[in-house]
């Protein structure tokens, strides 16, 4: 480990510190909103597969989030599979981190979901450029399976990592860039 001797070394470091320190803040959630497309190709199995993605992050009323996303899958014998969704985010007590709101209760609120009755708990965090949903699920056996999507800003738009893993086991990975369409 180096060891600073001199005080204009330590004023050095304590300046270099700060500035990559706030290189590192997470962005606000404002900088999110927009809309992205792109698409990916993989093999799996042998089989060429496409997907066509698209993400809208937008603002919802209460000082929250939402995103939408769709994904649609076409497979070598061109037979297409086409999934969305639209989940609800808002403000936690912690910082950076948002608890789903889908559900609302008797009163009105927007709660997350209950993982014990088979639904999934869904959750959101900010760090740095990254916007990461986390989907668990628990499954009928008791374990779990878990979807991550990191969607991280840079200078096209948008880099998007999905990995899904059933209790532990990765099972499937997706990396696409998507291009800024509108804010």
């Amino acid at each position: 480990m180096y060891k600073m001797r001199t005080p204009r070394a330590w004023l050095l470091a304590m300046v270099l510190s700060l500035v990559c320190g706030s290189a590192m803040a997470n962005q606000p959630l404002e900088a999110f909103f927009g809309q992205y497309i792109g698409q990916t190709s993989e093999t799996e199995d042998g089989e060429s597969i496409r997907r066509d993605l698209s993400v809208t992050i937008g603002p919802t009323a209460k000082q929250g989030f939402f995103v939408k996303w769709t994904t649609v899958v076409e497979k070598a014998n061109k037979k297409l599979k086409r999934k969305a969704y639209e989940i609800k985010f808002r403000r936690s007590r912690r910082e950076g981190i948002y608890s789903s709101a889908m559900k609302t209760n008797v009163f009105g609120g927007q709660i997350a979901l209950d993982p014990l009755k088979g639904d999934p708990f869904v959750w959101a965090r900010i760090k740095g450029d990254t916007l990461t949903v986390h989907t668990l699920v628990i499954t009928e056996d008791g374990g779990y399976e878990m979807q991550v999507y990191d969607r991280t800003l840079n200078e096209k738009g948008m880099l998007l990592e999905f990995h899904r893993y059933r209790s532990g086991d990765e099972l499937r990975q997706v990396t696409a860039q998507l291009v800024r369409v509108a804010d």
